[in-house]
């Protein structure tokens, strides 16, 4: 019988969706509090492929992704994730808004693919802890990136894609660093 063996260190991200810098500069603040220095931040995005979250947030919408320098044991996932829906209400609380006006998306890269965290279960997600699920957004090979029937619009984005590649290498670049072993 075959050992369990502990799973490797994982690249956390996290998108940002706001509609004004000083909630991406909030957000962003809470963030590296909460995990640590930033290593590379996405350019702003419109986040124009759904108005899902138009009721609430407003429109002319953006999105921002940090990568943290830190990595993490992929099983904290769902506590991340229970963090960052803290954080958003705490945002809101701040700037003594009626709705929420930041919404916080965390992941992991591992060298294959793109593992983002949700509160929305549907058939391809996979339960982790406390209501969250896991959702494959992306695989990665050497050179290219697969999406999936399921990946959001915005994610097949030739922007998004050179962005999560860029950390990826950076993540690759760690895990032959001696101090991620």
């Amino acid at each position: 019988m075959a050992e369990p063996k502990p799973f490797s260190q994982v690249k956390l991200v996290c998108g940002i969706i706001a509609s004004q810098e000083p909630y991406f500069k909030r957000a962003e603040e809470r963030l590296v509090k909460l995990f640590g220095s930033v290593d590379k931040a996405s350019p702003l995005f419109e986040f124009d492929f759904t108005d899902y979250y138009q009721d609430q947030m407003g429109k002319n919408l953006k999105r921002k992704f940090l990568s943290f320098a830190h990595l993490i044991a992929p099983e904290r996932l769902s506590e991340i994730k229970l963090q960052t829906n803290d954080l958003e209400e705490e945002i809101r609380k701040e700037f003594r808004a009626i709705q929420r006006i930041v919404n916080l998306d965390p992941g992991y890269l591992t060298p294959s693919a793109l593992v983002m965290a949700t509160a929305k279960d549907f058939a391809h997600r996979i339960p982790l802890h406390d209501g969250i699920y896991a959702h494959l957004e992306l695989l990665f090979s050497k050179k290219e990136v697969r999406v999936l029937s399921w990946t959001y619009p915005d994610y097949k984005t030739e922007g998004y894609q050179k962005f999560f590649m860029e950390i990826r290498q950076i993540y690759l670049s760690q895990l032959r660093g001696s101090a991620y072993r």
